[in-house]
């Protein structure tokens, strides 16, 4: 049995930063990861944006190598089966055992699937593989459909677009974006795939499919069908909780972590995607972003290794497509009530939780999540500000509040 002083469960972003946390305060402690996938850790953003619009940033640049600490070895085509806690040892899908003196659980999420197998015309998106397939299958002129509005469907539709194919975009919302983005940010960001050529299937969900003869066949379910060169479903995706709850680990939409991201088991960690943590303004949060995968991964490998500190950062989301550009924190969801102080060229856009209608007017309430849009040095820290307020807001008091420029 190999045995590390912390083993890494997971060979994503998290396992990657968590290297660099514990280097900062341990040199020498052994370190492994074992990771599922046939390659290593990558900045997974870039495989549905950079990738496909930088020309300048190329495959070699999405490598994070952590294998390249003198101290850390990479297992990959590695997934973990078990973990005994007693014996601070897992076990493999393959039969070997690794031994811990600390474990970290990054094991991210998986991407909703249905019913329709995966093959070379395909995919589910998420990986490299899943990247160098669509590669292979872009260009030419050739129709891809993209299933999914969210931030995965919507960033691969405007890629493909722009990568000379003809793309078709199916997502469940009457208007792109419009359950989560304010109403005219949406109409703004459904406009412009639009005019950038993207057919909109808007309002329609896909109920089945078929491959046969170079063609891939969707079943919508307004009864009709949508034949494609090949299919890239974004859905979004579920945490891999599966091995943590097999070990009697609390599970609350992630693996329950503490504010030093411990598990019940002192021995035991969790960060990134597949964790739930409570987030110092936000409360219990469980965030599957990049921002929070470097920062808490980071953070973890520091506090595993001897840190005393807290995970303290609040993290931002974002997104890129075409020109549209907006980094967010909170929540953001368009059924709450929604303050917005913009101009021609930028907007911040407050969401209120048990804000009131009162004869037409805005009322008040918490702000529980900010959308910045248009910025180039996005205000982010403002924006935690206000949302570290824990008293009512309105449009009154929100005016202003973070400058426009």
């Amino acid at each position: 049995m190999q045995r590390y002083d912390y083993l890494i469960v997971g060979a994503g972003m998290v396992a990657a930063n968590a290297v660099d946390g514990i280097r900062e305060r341990d040199s020498e402690g052994s370190i492994g990861i074992l990771g599922a996938e046939p390659r290593g850790p990558v900045t997974r953003p870039a495989l549905s944006k950079k990738l496909w619009t930088d020309p300048d940033f190329g495959y070699d640049k999405i490598w994070m190598q952590p294998e390249q600490d003198p101290g850390t070895t990479l297992h990959v085509d590695t997934r973990v089966s078990a973990i005994d806690r007693q014996a601070r040892k897992v076990t493999t899908h393959n039969g070997e055992t690794f031994g811990y003196g600390q474990l970290l659980l990054a094991t991210g999420c998986e991407p909703i699937r249905l019913d329709l197998a995966e093959s070379e015309r395909v995919r589910y998106f998420r990986s490299v593989d899943d990247y160098d397939h669509l590669r292979r299958l872009a260009g030419e002129n050739r129709h891809i459909a993209v299933v999914g509005g969210s931030y995965i469907g919507s960033e691969l539709a405007a890629a493909l677009i722009q990568n000379d194919c003809r793309v078709t975009l199916i997502c469940p919302e009457p208007v792109l974006g419009g359950g989560m983005l304010p109403p005219e940010v949406a109409d703004r960001l459904h406009q412009t795939y639009l005019d950038h050529g993207v057919a909109l299937l808007s309002g329609r969900k896909v109920k089945a499919g078929r491959e046969a003869d170079g063609t891939v066949t969707l079943e919508l379910d307004d009864g009709s069908e949508l034949a494609a060169d090949g299919v890239m479903f974004g859905l979004g995706v579920e945490p891999c909780t599966e091995l943590a709850q097999a070990a009697g680990l609390e599970i609350d939409g992630g693996i329950l972590v503490d504010e030093r991201l411990r598990t019940a088991d002192a021995a035991i960690y969790a960060a990134g995607d597949v964790a739930t943590y409570p987030d110092r303004i936000l409360g219990r949060w469980h965030a599957e972003h990049v921002d929070n995968a470097n920062c808490q991964g980071a953070a973890v490998g520091r506090i595993m290794a001897g840190s005393d500190e807290a995970y303290t950062h609040t993290p931002y989301f974002y997104s890129n497509v075409f020109d549209i550009a907006w980094k967010a924190l909170g929540r953001l969801d368009s059924t709450l009530d929604i303050v917005a102080d913009s101009n021609a060229d930028k907007g911040v856009y407050y969401y209120l939780e048990s804000a009131h209608l009162d004869s037409g007017h805005l009322g008040s309430g918490r702000v529980v999540g900010v959308l910045l849009l248009g910025f180039d040095e996005a205000p982010l820290d403002a924006a935690r500000e206000v949302l570290a307020e824990r008293g009512p807001q309105d449009a009154t008091t929100l005016s202003g509040r973070i400058p426009l420029g």
